[in-house]
């Protein structure tokens, strides 16, 4: 689940990570408060004016202003609130900006240089262990950084048997050159960092940039955070703070039925029991001449109401121009299935694209006898190759 940069610092301070002082604002007059609390708070006079959408890359969208008064505050928030936000990781459409940040100044005049980094915290797959990736070069895309100057990425892998080590923190704020205050503040804030990682259950911090400032403080100028969806049922404070208006509104509704969907932009629906082979499926559509339309997996428990809605949630992308039913028979029964199809196309009424079902498994031929006796336009299949066939002949 992903969090808004202001969700994902609250998280990060709690933790003991040292945050700019910052207040969401849904409207122009609630920045020109939240500016004004900010200065009581700090005595900063200049502000800066993020919006919160769930991509990166906004202020090269125009979505950080730095106001250097609280007319401009409210000037930069109002003509961000008014926008459709187009960054890097966005359609061409952008996405509706809903609220800003508004957030004291951290780039301030002091003894010392304020510099930059980057900082991450993720799993490492072929290690099964946690990493800390760093690099003096903040503010960059680091896969640009990773292109330049490779050797100036930096890891930190963490044993889970005994979590960070003092050293390693210590290390990685030697690898950015601090000594002193900046040295004693960024092990702070490394460790306080890892604490909060394991804390939630996330699986992504991305801190870019870590801010050493003018005084030696350390701060997260920016968060995103991505919460393991699996570990939700242990954190049901963070659960509330999911924002369904930044999420697609048919995934959303597929969640509510227990349903995992993703919307791709191909022509063929896939409805399949088991990510592995919603992913084979995926492949044999391509292979087959077409694109898959989704991702859906609707489980192991896939009765007739279940499919019904997987056929609803499908049947809403107007791409789709067939639909692939693959499901492997372990645990539910083909047959099953296989009513429950019959059963779903009735009660949804006349579907205009060609259905294939492949049903592999448990009552395999059962499941293929209900769908050739039903008398409906659905085109069965027992064999992979044959269901691929079967694509090939709807599409062609």
């Amino acid at each position: 689940m992903n969090l808004h940069e202001y969700q994902g610092k609250a998280l990060l301070k709690k933790f003991g990570v040292a945050v700019p002082e910052g207040v969401i604002a849904f409207s122009p007059d609630e920045a020109f408060e939240a500016a004004k609390k900010i200065n009581k708070l700090t005595g900063s006079e200049i502000w800066a004016v993020k919006a919160q959408i769930h991509a990166g890359g906004r202020g090269k969208g125009g979505g950080i202003k730095i106001a250097k008064s609280i007319d401009e505050v409210m000037t930069f928030s109002d003509a961000i609130l008014h926008m459709n936000l187009v960054t890097p990781q966005t359609s061409s459409e952008g996405k509706p900006v809903r609220k800003v940040l508004i957030e004291q100044n951290i780039y301030y005049d002091g003894p010392a240089e304020t510099l930059e980094y980057y900082m991450s915290i993720l799993l490492n797959r072929a290690s099964g262990r946690n990493m800390i990736m760093y690099s003096p070069r903040g503010g960059m895309d680091i896969e640009k950084v990773a292109e330049e100057t490779p050797e100036e990425i930096f890891t930190e892998e963490i044993d889970p048997k005994v979590g960070l080590l003092g050293f390693q923190a210590r290390r990685i704020a030697f690898n950015f050159g601090l000594s002193g205050k900046a040295f004693t503040e960024m092990v702070k804030f490394v460790t306080s960092l890892y604490k909060a990682y394991i804390g939630v259950d996330a699986t992504l911090f991305e801190i870019n940039p870590v801010i050493k400032a003018a005084d030696d403080k350390v701060f997260a100028a920016d968060a995103k955070v991505v919460i393991d969806n699996n570990a939700l049922f242990r954190h049901p404070d963070i659960l509330e703070l999911r924002d369904f208006t930044e999420e697609d509104p048919i995934e959303v509704e597929a969640s509510r039925y227990n349903l995992s969907y993703v919307k791709l932009t191909g022509n063929v629906g896939c409805m399949v029991n088991g990510a592995g082979l919603a992913m084979a499926t995926m492949d044999i559509i391509k292979q087959s001449g077409g694109a898959p339309a989704n991702f859906l997996d609707v489980g192991g428990a896939a009765d007739s109401k279940r499919v019904e809605e997987a056929f609803r949630i499908i049947l809403k992308d107007p791409n789709v121009s067939a639909i692939l039913v693959n499901i492997f028979g372990g645990i539910v029964r083909c047959d099953s299935v296989a009513q429950g199809v019959v059963d779903a196309y009735k009660r949804i009424g006349e579907i205009k694209i060609p259905i294939i079902v492949r049903l592999q498994g448990t009552n395999a031929k059962e499941g293929k006898q209900i769908i050739d006796e039903s008398g409906l336009e659905v085109h069965s299949a027992i064999a992979l190759a044959e269901a691929a066939e079967k694509v090939k002949e709807v599409l062609s």
